[in-house]
């Protein structure tokens, strides 16, 4: 063997034996730190959970691992549980937490926790803790002596660990298909409700001598995202679904964005109300891009409140139908307008405002008698509702609910209407104000036959202005009609019951001598109708607005009481002449038939 080659098998050796010794000194400083960690995650993980909650949570688990070259660890059949009687004595020294938590998974994971950091430098380093398909409940008990309290904890978490390390702080924490169940406890009935397949990621939590005080951090952390990707909750009742898309939501920019939200209907119009035994609206509502804006947080970890400062949808619809074939079920809908229902609700909730853009509003209704299906629309219906609250601190500042929207009625008229809603009225006060402009009135056919059997045979709507005051009980105001050339034609069901048929004589007796053809008239006469509309107790909100309106217009066309009474009275004489008409008839036929025998 050469000089050369002697030598390069020395090196080899002496290379090979250093990466060996190397080797077994990190397995064996690693086997050593592991040694230290493993008893102090068992010894010590328990206390410092148990300190630094006050007594009120226990952690446990079964087995731990730890791998110091790779930095990883985890721990298996990981469980959180609130301890019950600390809670109570928490309760009675009014240091309680509005929330309880529950968590049970089957491993923690911990990724990259540069144990030598803990050994040397007493700092624990995660770059991630996952927590993967945790089971979380969160039990909400709002108490009155946590509601001004500030999200910087009174004492810092510092104090807990500051024995064992200097600082702790985790990159991110990874909460990957949680099932998330909320229970609420503010009621005399518990109510619940879960999520699946929830991603919850927090980022930056940090526990060292200043994190506690500072100010761009929220319970120690920098930030908090949350992901849905579909939840669809079926309602109680079995006749809808309630969908939404791809729900996010990011703690500092405290924003949340839902890309769709639906009410869907289990069964088609046809199946509705055979389901359902009766006649009943069927709603059909999809928003899409909902945007909201201004999220407080911490008023929804406390108390359970939703609150934004702004809601934006960006478009969407909502149709309603109803099958009138079917009986009406007779109830009293005193107490259900809009501002009432809001103030029903079980969870707090305040929207500053709410921007509404290109949504299409339908309502569709097959007809008993007509055996028909009437619709009307309102189509790239836009505008702004403000003041959106059901919390009595909001509501003693300003009581009103308010809503400016311009919407196309038909696609066509161009309708402005603004709504004020009183919402600590004992009546549930409210007024709308507004009106219809430029707009041919035959477009309204596809209501008026099928569900009212009149023709609009022709008009030209110039503006249709109302401004009415209203409660739960009754209606006043005026309307003021302007439109030229109205003709109607009243309607009959046909005797074959496939189509309907026009009343010649009686629409020519409206159009004679009830209808104003136009309004002014020629020679200068307006008319205003005055408005002193009650309710029905089973007349829902929006039926309120239309038979108050309808009567407006009636009474500014001369469909007044006093018309109709006077049509009513040519149209009996006139079936009067009919019969002593025929009865002539009669008696001549008969004459006829007693010459013919007597010859």
């Amino acid at each position: 063997m050469t000089l050369k080659k002697i030598i390069k098998s020395r090196k080899f050796k002496y290379i090979s034996f250093v990466f060996l010794f190397l080797v077994i000194v990190i397995l064996g400083a690693s086997w050593y730190i592991a040694g230290k960690i493993k008893p102090l995650v068992q010894q010590e993980l328990g206390a410092i959970v148990k300190k630094a909650t006050n007594g009120l949570y226990d952690i446990h688990f079964d087995e731990v691992r730890v791998n110091p070259l790779t930095g990883n660890a985890s721990l298996t059949k990981v469980r959180l549980v609130p301890d019950t009687v600390a809670y109570q004595k928490l309760v009675t020294e009014q240091k309680a937490p509005n929330n309880l938590y529950f968590i049970k998974l089957e491993k923690l994971s911990i990724k990259k926790f540069h144990p030598f950091k803990i050994y040397f430098d007493k700092r624990l380093e995660i770059d991630l803790l996952l927590f993967d398909k945790p089971h979380i409940t969160m039990v909400n008990k709002s108490f009155a002596f946590n509601e001004n309290k500030p999200t910087i904890p009174e004492k810092s978490p510092y104090d807990y660990i500051k024995s064992i390390f200097e600082a702790l702080h985790i990159k991110t924490i990874d909460f990957k298909n949680a099932s998330f169940k909320y229970v609420n406890k503010n009621d005399s009935i518990v109510e619940s409700d879960t999520v699946s397949n929830l991603s919850i990621t927090l980022k930056d939590w940090l526990i060292d001598s200043t994190s506690a005080k500072d100010k761009t951090r929220f319970y120690l952390l920098k930030d908090a995202y949350v992901y849905l990707n579909n939840y669809t909750y079926a309602t109680p009742d079995s006749m809808y679904y309630i969908k939404a898309s791809q729900f996010e939501f990011s703690a500092s920019a405290k924003k949340v964005n839902i890309k769709e939200f639906a009410l869907t209907p289990r069964y088609s119009e046809e199946e509705f109300a055979r389901i359902s035994g009766y006649a009943r609206d069927r709603y059909s509502l999809q928003l899409n891009n909902i945007d909201l804006s201004g999220i407080n947080l911490s008023a929804y970890l406390k108390r359970g409140e939703v609150f934004a400062d702004e809601m934006h949808i960006a478009n969407g619809f909502l149709s309603v139908f109803n099958d009138n074939s079917y009986p009406k079920l007779v109830k009293d809908k005193t107490g259900r307008f809009p501002h009432q229902l809001l103030q029903k609700i079980k969870i707090p909730i305040t929207l500053k405002k709410i921007l509404l853009q290109k949504l299409d509003i339908s309502y569709a209704e097959f007809d008993a008698r007509s055996k028909q299906r009437g619709r009307i629309s309102f189509n790239n219906t836009s505008g702004v509702i403000s003041n959106v609250t059901n919390q009595a601190k909001y509501k003693k500042v300003n009581p009103i609910t308010e809503a400016n929207l311009v919407s196309h009625l038909m696609e066509q008229g161009k309708l402005t209407v603004n709504f004020k809603f009183n919402t600590i009225a004992p009546k549930a006060d409210f007024t709308y104000r507004g009106q219809l402009q430029d707009m041919d009135a035959r477009q309204l056919n596809y209501i008026t036959r099928p569900l009212a059997m009149v023709q609009v045979k022709s008009c030209l709507i110039r503006k249709l202005a109302f401004d009415i005051k209203a409660n739960e009980d009754v209606a006043t105001g005026r309307v003021k009609f302007l439109y030229n050339d109205l003709s109607l034609g009243l309607m009959k069901q046909h005797e074959g019951g496939q189509r309907l048929q026009r009343l010649g004589l009686l629409s020519l007796l409206a159009n004679a001598i009830i209808i104003h053809s136009d309004n002014p008239s020629n020679d200068g006469k307006f008319t205003v109708a005055p408005i002193n509309y009650k309710r029905k107790p089973t007349g829902s909100f929006f039926n309120f607005i239309w038979k108050t309106l309808f009567q407006g217009v009636k009474y500014s066309v001369g469909f007044t009481p006093q018309k109709i009474a006077e049509i009513k009275s040519y149209t009996t004489k006139f079936e009067n002449m009919k019969d002593e008409r025929e009865k002539r008839r009669m008696r001549r036929e008969l004459r006829k038939s007693k010459r013919l025998k007597n010859r």
